[in-house]
């Protein structure tokens, strides 16, 4: 009997560094393209934010990601924060998207099967 193929995605747990919003969401990232500027993308994409804005990465509590070897080492669900700054400063802004605002459809996503 042949053994189930692994899954080739990982699924981090993101979410806008804010006082008012606890919630993640999980994006998917195929393992053969994992990189700081791939999970840049698509965790903007599906936030609703430019890229842009995003002053750093953070692997909570306290990791920095600032390398592809960083986001390689990232499992299924671990919990990603993006941190924004304010109108290109380096202030941190406090901001929670609504879904309406940029919605983002995922294709990849609309074909899994449970």
């Amino acid at each position: 009997m042949a053994e189930p193929q692994q899954d080739m995605r990982e699924k981090p747990a993101v979410r806008i560094q804010s006082p008012r919003e606890n919630d993640f969401i999980e994006v998917e990232l195929n393992r053969g393209e994992l990189s700081y500027q791939n999970l840049l993308k698509v965790s903007c994409c599906e936030l609703g934010i430019e890229p842009e804005r995003v002053k750093t990465i953070r692997k909570l509590p306290n990791t920095l990601l600032r390398k592809d070897k960083d986001i390689l080492r990232l499992r299924d669900f671990q919990e990603i924060e993006l941190i924004l700054m304010k109108n290109g400063s380096s202030e941190l802004v406090e901001y929670t998207p609504s879904l309406t605002e940029k919605p983002c459809y995922n294709s990849n996503a609309a074909k899994l099967t449970y």
